[in-house]
């Protein structure tokens, strides 16, 4: 019997990554797609804003059956974590254009970043949810690269390609939204 879990996101891309995922390891399991769109309260940490998002969906009563949000941030090491948590409204406001130029003459280790996803899945209206965190190390790369992808990966660098110049396979074998949402589905067998 084929097992139905909701994802509730406003951004058609995670979708996109967590379907293309579920084909790959988890062939039992449909991910519906609810785009509602609750508040997103700042915190300074992911794991906090996830929770606290999905406490709200959870508490309200929206969602009725399991659900699971997902909530990520870049943290650069040589800007001090940022944008962190923050990730969303600094790729609204200044854009890879805008990270790259914070970054102008940062070299080698002190373009390092680790790419951060926290998933937080309620089974129940009753329960508080369960996080699940996944992480990538890598490099703000120097220039924008690839056509693939969206948000930061044109300048996220692992192993000599951005995100963007990955395909989607080859990306999810390694993102950090993948790893998290790997954990997920552990959790579920």
């Amino acid at each position: 019997m084929r097992k139905e879990l909701l994802f509730i996101t406003t951004n058609t891309h995670k979708v996109k990554e967590i379907r293309d995922l579920v084909e790959v390891e988890a062939k039992d399991l449909t991910i519906e797609h609810l785009e509602y769109d609750y508040p997103e309260r700042q915190y300074d940490e992911t794991e906090e804003v996830a929770r606290e998002s999905a406490n709200y969906i959870r508490e309200n009563r929206a969602i009725k059956k399991p659900f699971f949000i997902e909530d990520s941030g870049m943290f650069i090491h040589a800007l001090k974590g940022f944008p962190g948590p923050y990730s969303a409204f600094v790729s609204k406001t200044i854009g890879n254009d805008g990270i790259l130029k914070l970054m102008a003459g940062k070299k080698g280790a002190e373009r390092r970043v680790t790419f951060k996803t926290v998933v937080a899945f309620c089974d129940s209206p009753e329960r508080s949810p369960i996080l699940f965190v996944g992480t990538v190390e890598g490099k703000i790369a120097d220039a924008m690269r690839g056509e693939g992808g969206f948000g930061f990966d044109p300048i996220f660098e692992y192993e000599g390609a951005t995100f963007a110049e990955m395909d989607s396979e080859a990306k999810n074998k390694v993102s950090h939204r993948s790893r998290a949402f790997q954990k997920l589905l552990d959790y579920l067998s």
